[in-house]
């Protein structure tokens, strides 16, 4: 369909290509992943050899241009095998979206084309006292001749450390107007000054590292901006309308891997002589996870048609749909564990991760209280 609502025979196709490499090279490695806390290098080898990394990236970048559904039905089967390994294509769109929605062309040929080829990115943009008052932000960028002094400190970064390059929002006119004073520049990895903090050490993901970032006096050269000066947090909070629909995917992935286990269980485990698949209360929550589950795909599925097709109502869906996704995976997952009893609250099966994984959904990319302001808003506007 021309409206991408309803996935395609390609889009199925790509579903079921991604369902196994994920199942031969990424879910083996899950649980070690999880209780090593450590990046997921065979999720990202695998992704990157079949361009499954940052399958976002336009064809003339080197990328495949997958559409807004399919980048979303990678990382939803992705995180149906591992949470921590699906932030790799997740955080590689939030970190160069802002340079391919407002970058010029030389900006872009110069940083996508190096993410096709492997290159991670990440997004900085919360600080400790800005978080969801993203406009409160202290980091700074002043002139320095023909570039920009970068100093400052972001904080819960996705990825950081792994990633190559950093799209960093800074305020650049500290007398400006509150949010129209806030520039957008990439930042790389082995620029001077630019370190990171220790990794957080976290109820869930813990394959993915998050870190803060640190910036002493780092020079930017002035083709790093993205986007005209000013125009940073307009960049950003544009961004995050179109990958909001990517942690609705990444939620949606941790509900189904969950669900799918679960249900294996219950049809193997035996009490008062039969299955306790057979026993109606066991169906009845079954019946709910699987309902509410496909809801949120569904509205998932919507919000990536509107982000691919830039509507005017984005805002409304993508918030929407990230919120309610995520709501979803953290009682999906939670029923998952209580189906299992006992067995579910172990490390031996993988829902008690799951559980712990979803978690993070309903807070980051903005917290789901935030996305319910946003939806209020646009509804009484």
């Amino acid at each position: 369909m021309n409206d991408l609502y309803r996935p395609t025979e390609e889009h199925e196709e790509l579903r079921a290509a991604v369902r196994e490499v994920v199942e031969a090279k990424v879910a083996p490695h899950a649980a070690e992943v999880d209780s090593e806390a450590r990046y997921p290098q065979e999720a990202h080898d695998a992704l990157l050899a079949t361009d499954f990394f940052a399958p976002h990236v336009p064809e003339q970048y080197g990328g495949v241009g997958a559409d807004a559904l399919a980048t979303a039905i990678v990382i939803e089967e992705v995180a149906r095998g591992c949470a921590s390994s699906s932030l790799i294509p997740a955080v590689n769109k939030l970190g160069s979206l802002p340079v391919e929605l407002g970058g010029g062309e030389e900006i872009k040929q110069k940083y996508l084309t190096q993410l096709a080829e492997g290159h991670g990115f990440s997004y900085g943009l919360s600080e400790r006292e800005a978080g969801s008052d993203t406009a409160s932000m202290k980091t700074r960028a002043v002139r320095d001749g023909d570039g920009w002094r970068l100093n400052g400190v972001k904080t819960w970064i996705t990825n950081a450390g792994v990633s190559d390059f950093y799209t960093v929002m800074a305020v650049t006119d500290p007398e400006g107007p509150r949010g129209r004073n806030i520039t957008a520049f990439v930042v790389e990895k082995t620029d001077e000054g630019f370190t990171f903090g220790e990794k957080e050490r976290k109820l869930g993901i813990k394959g993915s590292p998050t870190r803060e970032l640190f910036f002493e006096d780092v020079y930017l050269p002035g083709d790093r901006i993205v986007g005209e000066e000013g125009e940073g947090l307009k960049i950003a909070l544009r961004t995050l309308d179109h990958t909001r629909v990517t942690i609705a995917a990444q939620a949606v992935g941790i509900a189904q891997g969950a669900l799918d286990y679960a249900i294996g269980y219950i049809k193997e485990r035996r009490q008062f002589g039969k299955a306790i698949a057979d026993f109606q209360a066991i169906q009845f929550m079954v019946a709910d996870m699987g309902m509410k589950l496909e809801a949120a795909r569904q509205l998932t599925y919507t919000a990536a048609a509107k982000s691919e097709r830039s509507d005017a109502d984005l805002g409304y869906f993508g918030a929407a749909a990230k919120a309610y996704a995520s709501d979803v995976a953290m009682e999906v997952a939670t029923d998952a564990v209580q189906l299992l009893g006992g067995a579910g609250y172990v490390q031996d099966h993988p829902v008690e991760r799951m559980m712990r994984d979803a978690k993070i959904t309903q807070i980051y990319e903005g917290t789901n209280q935030v996305q319910r302001l946003v939806m209020g808003r646009k509804l009484l506007a």
